[in-house]
This record gives C-alpha cells, structure tokens and sequence, in this order.
C-alpha cells in the first residue's frame, strides 16, 4: 500500500523531526553538524524555504520551516539524501541513517507558533546537552543562540519571531528570553 501524501501548500508551516534509525547518532561531532547546517543553509535559500527555529541533538534534529516555492517534502528529500550520503561516506556506516521518513506536522501559525519556536529551542537542555539558560543561549546548534543575535545564520528567518515579541529588536531579544526562561524552569525541575 503506498504512503498517503504529506499536506502541503504555499505558506504552510511544519514543524519537522527526522531520528537515527534505532535512534542512533545522526551527528556524531561538530564536522556533521556543521555540514548539516550548511547543507541546509543552502538548500533553504536555493528553494526560498523560511526556518524560524532549529536544533540538532545527537540522534534528531527539528526544523520549523514555512513551505516557499518548493514543497517542503523536495527540500527535506534534498536535505536528508544529501546529508547522509555525505555521512555514510565519512563514516562508513551499514545501511540507513534516518528511521522511516521524517515526521512533518502542520502548525497553525497564529496559535502556535511561539510555543513551538520555544519548545525545539528547549530540546538542547531536555537532551542534556546543556545545563541551563545560559548554557542554551551559547549552544550553537540550537535557533535560539541566533535569536539572541549570539552571532549569525542567515537562513534563519530570526526577524519573524523577534517582530511577535515587539518592533523594538534590543527590547523584542529581552522579550522573548523571559519568554524561553518561563519554560526553562519547567524543563529544568523535569530533569532533575
């Protein structure tokens, strides 16, 4: 039976995950994830894909991409082909890198969409990769250093998000750091 087709349309936001297979390591150091992040800094400018917020942790990754020209499942097959042949060549590992295809779920972008810019920004501190804020804020596989102006990925559409916290950017950072804090504290008494 063949899969149903993913919905999709222009302006269409997906908050995308995509996990080792038997969640094992997709980036095992700096080399893979950097190259992660220039191949999907390419992809998504070549296609005009807008991504509002990211992190990459050892055995998944989420991206929070609006559909632009190109459908979202072209930029993800690109993305996700490009990348693991470029691991299995590096690494020399047997067979399939990712677990089944990636999981695509549509956001409504008026109700939801700072919750989830907040909630893949926290997954570095659920997965232990950081141990607090602070930790968060200089993570560098992680949106949330870039939304802080921490230093510059310009595929990034940080502007968007920033705009829902204020016009003014210096008081708009502030605003949504207290925002990401507020839940922050919450992860941390989780994993504790």
């Amino acid at each position: 039976m063949p899969r149903q087709s993913r919905i999709d349309a222009p302006g269409a936001a997906h908050h995308i995950i995509a996990r080792g297979i038997a969640r094992k390591p997709i980036f095992k150091d700096d080399t893979d994830r950097n190259n992660f992040l220039d191949r999907s800094g390419s992809i998504l400018d070549e296609t005009k894909t807008p991504c509002y917020a990211w992190a990459l942790i050892a055995n998944h990754f989420h991206l929070l991409l609006r559909t632009g020209t190109v459908p979202v499942a072209t930029v993800m097959r690109r993305l996700l082909t490009g990348y693991a042949e470029s691991y299995n060549r590096l690494h020399k590992p047997w067979g399939h890198l990712f677990q089944n295809r990636y999981k695509s779920i549509l956001c409504q972008e008026e109700t939801y969409l700072l919750e989830l810019v907040r909630y893949i920004h926290l997954n570095p501190l659920r997965a232990n990769l950081v141990n607090n804020l602070q930790g968060l804020e200089n993570y560098l596989f992680c949106g949330h250093h870039y939304l802080l102006r921490k230093s510059d990925k310009d595929w990034q559409q940080t502007a968007v998000v920033l705009q829902r916290f204020g016009r003014n950017i210096r008081k708009a950072r502030r605003k949504y750091r207290e925002f990401v804090k507020k839940a922050c504290r919450r992860v941390a008494d989780q994993n504790s």
